[in-house]
């Protein structure tokens, strides 16, 4: 039978490719994100390739919207077994210029939304008794980062939630995991900050044990494996995908 995922974030970037991945590997896939023109085309994409997928817009922080987009993948595919929560936001300001609206805002998205989507899937995983999460955190929770205080705070509650989630999800069959991407180029994020890094891409990826930049594609094949049976005994885990960036 049919496995169906929802991607969360999967307009462009690390989501566009796991949708992608998702759906090579025979999964049904519901493509959501704000922006329905971009997952139109990934559905697009997907279906010239001979797989299932079909375009949600939603934003993660509204439960109407998120409830509304998964009965549309339900109504087309099925129960949603697998979930990757990627939708998120990044910004850079100085500590100091930090204000609570700033604070709300990021911690809305990446804690509340991942929060949101994850238990409005969780029925469906509860009566399959199975079910696979992951979370797409990030290497900055792990190392902190410059003038990024509430976005690496909200990243490491996704760690930790994922952590807490992965007890008390485990007795009902479902895992959760997370990964903290690091050094990943072609994204929304590393685009919009390419002017922000102190070294240059080449620099940046010889200082890297691999000696590369990481790519959409790289996060794309751990969540395939992290979602298939093969990695059944794995959860509450934190899978750096990031060239050594952050070793563990």
């Amino acid at each position: 039978m049919t496995k169906t995922a929802l991607v969360t974030g999967a307009a462009a970037g690390i989501g566009k490719a796991c949708s992608q991945r998702l759906a090579r590997d025979g999964i049904a896939v519901g493509v959501l994100d704000l922006n329905l023109a971009g997952c139109e085309e990934v559905v697009s994409g997907i279906e010239a390739a001979g797989g299932r997928a079909i375009a949600l817009q939603a934003s993660i922080a509204d439960r109407g919207q998120v409830s509304a987009a998964v009965e549309k993948l339900r109504a087309a595919f099925g129960p949603v077994t697998i979930l990757i929560n990627n939708a998120g936001i990044s910004n850079f300001i100085a500590f100091e210029d930090l204000v609570e609206r700033d604070w709300e805002k990021m911690l809305e998205i990446n804690v509340i939304g991942t929060f949101i989507v994850t238990q409005v899937v969780l029925p469906d995983m509860k009566a399959a008794g199975w079910g696979r999460v992951v979370n797409i955190s990030s290497s900055s929770a792990q190392s902190g980062s410059l003038e990024q205080v509430h976005y690496a705070a909200s990243k490491g509650a996704v760690i930790s939630m994922t952590r807490s989630l992965a007890q008390a999800l485990g007795p009902m069959g479902i895992t959760v995991n997370n990964i903290p991407p690091g050094s990943i180029m072609n994204t929304i994020m590393s685009e919009a900050n390419r002017s922000r890094f102190q070294i240059s891409p080449a620099q940046l990826a010889q200082s890297l044990p691999v000696r590369r930049l990481g790519a959409p594609d790289d996060i794309a094949s751990a969540c395939a494996w992290l979602v298939s049976e093969d990695s059944g005994y794995v959860t509450g885990q934190t899978i750096g995908v990031n060239g050594g960036r952050v070793l563990s």
